[in-house]
């Protein structure tokens, strides 16, 4: 099998999920003739048509309504933002509509809204953002957040055929990076529940997206001083899947989080809470922190470097954690 790259496995599950069912439709900017801004979209208007894969204005709040409007009459619509930073133009639409309908008169709202996020691309402020735990706090949605080709595949088609309004992000660092051989046949990966991605004895390191890749690269280093971190990649932050965070954090006895999103009210303190209350007298030392400074994403290469995540911030924190 040829390897696949995780924008072309976002493109194969949107490709797939239209050829199985007539009511999964896409609408967004420039997702037709242009083939979307990174191309994940590109020749599904020649298979598709018109009436099914729709150009829209650059108005967010208008498409997320629209495609609210096309769940409640049947349809299944994926819903494109150019990029993730400017989902924040359809905040009302989504936590007080899509997010509630279901709630408040049984009306499902099969619809996935997707798009890039993440930095590490010198984007910028606007261009670069990870806004997932504004909407990972309100019930009601789902929230998920691929690492992999595979998964970026099988939860996207998860996502679609899923009754409730799915977030998917999709995070532009990895779109053409990371490639791995997919299975022919169809295939779903389920929406709620982690994957341990390298097995270890001495701390868990949780993470998701990008810094999977960048915390794997860290286990790696770390091995090579004696010291084997277990490497747990969420997938899906809403639902949390606290069940294998909490096995991994009794076998391992430490905790470390990784995120890129920024420090304060990111899933890192949620995550640290639980093991609290559910594994305190497990811990042989603090829960620790890696993940982004409380600043907007600097658009200078230097800056940007500073500001993120990195292997040599990872084992820093595991050295220190060692000591334990």
């Amino acid at each position: 099998m040829a390897e696949t790259t995780y924008l072309e496995a976002i493109r194969q599950a949107l490709f797939e999920e239209m050829d199985r069912d007539p009511a999964v439709v896409l609408i967004g900017e420039d997702v037709g003739v242009y083939g979307g801004a990174f191309k994940t979209s590109e020749g599904l208007l020649a298979r598709f048509g018109w009436e099914r894969v729709i150009d829209t204005p650059i108005s967010e709040s208008a498409i997320v309504g629209a495609a609210i409007g096309m769940s409640y009459a049947g349809l299944r619509p994926v819903a494109e933002m150019q990029f993730i930073d400017f989902i924040a133009c359809a905040f009302n639409m989504i936590t007080n509509y899509a997010a509630k309908s279901h709630y408040r008169w049984g009306a499902p709202v099969p619809m996935v809204l997707r798009g890039p996020s993440g930095g590490g691309v010198h984007g910028g402020p606007f261009h670069s953002a990870n806004p997932e735990m504004y909407f990972a706090h309100t019930p009601g949605l789902k929230v998920v957040c691929p690492a992999t080709a595979y998964d970026a595949k099988g939860l996207l088609k998860s996502a679609i055929r899923d009754n409730n309004p799915v977030l998917f992000f999709e995070h532009k660092f990895l779109y053409r990076r990371i490639k791995e051989e997919l299975p022919a046949d169809d295939f779903t990966v389920p929406i709620g529940k982690a994957a341990v991605r390298r097995e270890g004895r001495d701390l868990t390191i949780v993470s998701y997206a990008a810094m999977v890749h960048v915390s794997l690269d860290a286990a790696a280093g770390l091995a090579k001083e004696g010291i084997e971190a277990e490497v747990i990649d969420l997938r899906t932050l809403l639902p949390l899947d606290s069940e294998t965070i909490l096995a991994s954090v009794r076998k391992t006895n430490k905790l470390l989080v990784v995120h890129e999103d920024t420090r304060t009210g990111g899933i890192a303190g949620e995550i640290a809470a639980i093991v609290m209350e559910n594994a305190f007298e497990d811990l042989d030392g603090p829960v620790r922190r890696v993940t982004s400074l409380d600043t907007p994403v600097p658009y200078a290469p230097g800056l940007e470097e500073y500001f993120m995540p990195n292997v040599d911030k990872i084992v820093a924190a595991a050295r220190e954690m060692a000591k334990y």
